[in-house]
């Protein structure tokens, strides 16, 4: 499909002008100002077009859990939120730890046809935490590997399947906790894993991500083993920048304190956080009523990280573009994350002045578990375009 986006404020990692993207066969083909096509147009004044959004660390539930999630669901939670393309999390029902799992979801996705999906493996067979021999029948297009949901207690088993990824070019995420200490101190769980597993790493060879960075220390050892050189990535989710009372909301790990906070958006500013990624983690209401942690945050993503980090004078807007779509991009292999010429065509449109209370009930995912339901941001998802398609429009957008 060929599209012609005109008088928009175009903002990726290193530009901000204003003018016009032209997309055809999917793939971006001219960026300038004055461009003319006969093609479908969009007028973008006084909206903000950035690359799409990507996600290193959702979770859809399918196969077997999907009264929580399902790719469908999924997919259009995703695109509300401004997200063409996501990382999903292998802790489903059974566990993908077997290439037709892998093959079930990317299909079943493409039929879909709204998200470009990876899918995760299980670091351990069934995620049983003891048997590694499953991944010398992972192949292509694997390439993250990670037990998320818990740790891998045993140390041998993880040094087993880091120099199995470290051969295979697999990255390894880590979920850092440890389900022994994780009853007596969340915090120790955290910091402990994270030790562990970054000289583990370093042992080893292998690349590591580690997910959902929350406290401090854990936070300064990652930055410590950046320094050092080691091939160390992490992430942090929008709910441990924005949010630090953690009676306020469950969620693993939880949230921490404000110190933490401050720490995590220092590290940012400074460079050290590779990437913002939401744990999606949608549940029924009986499941969260019962305990079950996580949030459904794909669809608030943005407007949270927008809300909490450049309108409160922390970050540009072209940080925030590295960080939720050309850096996912690299470490995901995709041709996205740029408003450059040859790559995909997809972007989102956002109005970054519109300020709207999230509602939560109206969430495209099945999940309405979230601690921002009723909380007001700035920074509205219009459109989101995929290879030159539009496969998400706000309701509002004619009207504005």
């Amino acid at each position: 499909m060929n599209l012609l986006i005109k008088n928009v404020r175009i903002v990726d990692s290193k530009k901000d002008f204003t003018g016009d993207v032209y997309i055809k066969e999917g793939l971006i083909e001219e960026i300038g100002q004055g461009i003319e096509k006969d093609c479908y147009m969009i007028d973008g004044k006084n909206l903000v077009l950035m690359p799409s959004f990507v996600d290193m660390h959702s979770h859809f539930r399918d196969p077997g859990l999907t009264y929580k999630e399902d790719i469908l669901s999924g997919s259009l939670a995703a695109v509300f939120g401004g997200y063409t393309a996501v990382n999903l999390m292998a802790n489903t029902k059974p566990v993908c730890s077997d290439m037709d799992t892998v093959n079930y979801v990317i299909n079943k996705a493409k039929d879909i046809g709204l998200v470009d999906v990876h899918q995760c493996v299980s670091v351990t067979k069934g995620m049983r935490g003891d048997d590694v021999s499953h991944l010398k029948d992972i192949v292509y297009p694997v390439k993250f590997i990670s037990e998320d949901g818990k740790g891998i207690l045993k140390d041998e088993v993880m040094l087993k399947a880091m120099s199995i990824a470290r051969d295979k070019g697999f990255t390894v995420i880590s979920h850092a906790e440890h389900e022994e200490y994780v009853k007596w101190d969340s915090r120790l769980s955290e910091n402990y894993m994270t030790m562990r597993d970054i000289e583990a790493a370093k042992k080893t060879g292998c690349s590591l991500h580690i997910a959902h960075v929350s406290t401090k220390e854990a936070m300064m050892m990652v930055k410590n083993a950046k320094e050092e050189g080691f091939n160390i990535t992490c992430e942090v989710t929008p709910h441990h920048i924005a949010l630090c009372d953690s009676t306020m909301y469950r969620v693993n790990p939880p949230l921490r304190l404000k110190e933490d906070v401050e720490f995590l958006i220092d590290s940012i500013k400074e460079g050290y956080v590779d990437v913002i990624a939401t744990d999606h983690a949608p549940h029924s209401f009986e499941d969260k009523l019962n305990g079950a942690p996580g949030i459904s945050g794909i669809e608030t993503a943005f407007c949270v990280c927008y809300t909490t980090l450049v309108r409160n004078g922390y970050i540009t807007l072209n940080n925030l573009s590295k960080l939720m779509s050309e850096n996912p991009s690299k470490m995901m292999g995709l041709n996205k994350g740029k408003i450059e010429i040859g790559y995909d065509g997809d972007l989102v449109l956002v109005d970054i002045d519109k300020k709207f209370k999230v509602d939560a009930a109206k969430f495209k995912s099945k999940g309405k578990n979230t601690p921002f339901d009723g909380m007001e941001f700035y920074g509205v998802i219009v459109m989101t375009i995929k290879g030159g398609k539009v496969v998400f429009r706000s309701d509002d957008y004619d009207n504005r």
